[in-house]
């Protein structure tokens, strides 16, 4: 048995209202009745009843007699909606020519532009936070961070969200700026997270190599690029070119803001400057020891208050930090050894420096260099007390 109350409401749906469409469905369930029967059968008030009937005629669904009592006849339903089916078909087939033809306008203009269309949204200040959080908990593969201070705190605030995709294995890589070492906010993020120190200014977070979020310190804001694949891959290149330089955090982790800020400090000093001074001050001076101490003097870096033992841990740190390396003083015997495990020299800028203390602490030295193509380097320097 056909259910009534369905074919009403589906009639609604064709643009009938409720009476119109209650009155037309118990004219075909009880064929031509009166105008009184007919507001029984379908449960409208009797004074709605007429009106009712008057809409349903303009819509061509009734047929109304001139006699008394007034009678009502449902015109069949094939011929009542031939044309209202027809009039939706071609409202059908008229949106989908406007759609084809709006999508054809849309890759023209593309096409025109020479560029693909991206997505992005903006978030205010006060959003940044918790949508940092999601993307960080959303990534699957990937995470690269470089941030100024503003943004190394705002990261702090997601360390749980961190060590959830650390669990997962993700890569998660961060360039901070070198102010940010050993500070408060750099002791909070977890083990796992690798972190490099430059001169950072910007505050760009990249996910999946797709999904961008970037943030403006000056108020907070923030914006989302989604789907940026020539964006992504971009900034990911310019993370990679920055974090190859970078200076590795790692051997710094236990030092104090003051001492880690020193080391940085050197290594960037002795980076930029260090292999120039060295080969113009061994054909000029021959004292490379004594000029690579008086670059550091010279750019605010003072070692002469500095025991042998603090000279040594700085010298020690940035061997690791630079040449996976370090520095291993044998009390008994007055020998140091400074070793690297990448060749080429890449120890004697700060052999020339430990040289350097050494002698303006007192002590002779004497130097022996060893070099091993496949195990790196080793300097032994002999002192004693002159």
């Amino acid at each position: 048995m056909v259910n009534e109350h369905v074919l009403t409401v589906s009639l609604e749906e064709f643009g009938l209202s409720k009476y119109e469409a209650q009155a037309y469905v118990a004219l075909i369930a009880k064929g031509t009745i009166s105008a009184g029967d007919l507001a029984y059968y379908s449960e409208i008030p009797r004074t709605k009843i007429y009106p009712t009937l008057l809409k349903l005629e303009n819509k061509k669904l009734v047929i109304i007699s001139k006699s008394k009592p007034i009678m009502c006849t449902a015109i069949s339903p094939e011929d009542a909606f031939d044309g209202i089916i027809h009039e939706q078909i071609n409202k059908v087939n008229a949106m989908n020519t406007l759609i084809s033809n709006l999508k054809k306008a849309s890759e023209e203009s593309r096409k025109t532009r020479g560029s693909e269309e991206k997505r992005y949204f903006h978030l205010s200040a006060n959003n940044v936070l918790s949508q940092l959080q999601t993307m960080i908990e959303g990534s699957k593969s990937s995470i690269r961070i470089m941030t100024d201070q503003w943004g190394f705190g705002l990261l702090a605030e997601c360390k749980e969200q961190l060590l959830s995709v650390l669990r997962r294995n993700l890569d998660v890589k961060v360039l901070v700026a070198s102010s940010q070492i050993c500070s408060e906010w750099f002791r909070v993020i977890p083990d796992g997270v690798e972190i490099r120190a430059s001169d950072i200014t910007q505050n760009c977070f990249i996910f999946d190599e797709t999904e961008l979020l970037l943030i403006d310190n000056s108020n907070g804001k923030g914006a989302i690029f989604s789907s940026t694949d020539i964006l992504g891959i971009n900034q990911e290149k310019v993370f990679s070119n920055i974090w190859k330089n970078a200076i590795k955090t790692k051997a710094l982790g236990d030092m104090t803001k003051a001492e880690a800020q020193e080391i940085y400090k050197i290594i960037k000093i002795v980076n930029e400057s260090g292999l120039p001074y060295l080969l113009n001050s061994t054909m000029i001076s021959k004292k490379p020891e004594d000029d690579m101490f008086k670059l550091l003097e010279k750019n605010g870096v003072s070692l002469k208050s500095k025991t042998l033992d603090d000279v040594i841990e700085i010298i020690d740190a940035i061997m690791q930090i630079t040449c996976s390396g370090h520095v291993n003083f044998e009390a008994n015997t007055k020998n140091i050894t400074i070793e690297s495990k990448l060749n080429s020299g890449h120890s004697l800028p700060w052999v020339s420096i430990l040289d350097g203390c050494l002698q303006k602490q007192g002590y002779k030295t004497r130097t022996i260099y060893q070099n091993n193509s496949s195990k790196g380097e080793k300097v032994h320097i002999k002192i004693t007390k002159n």
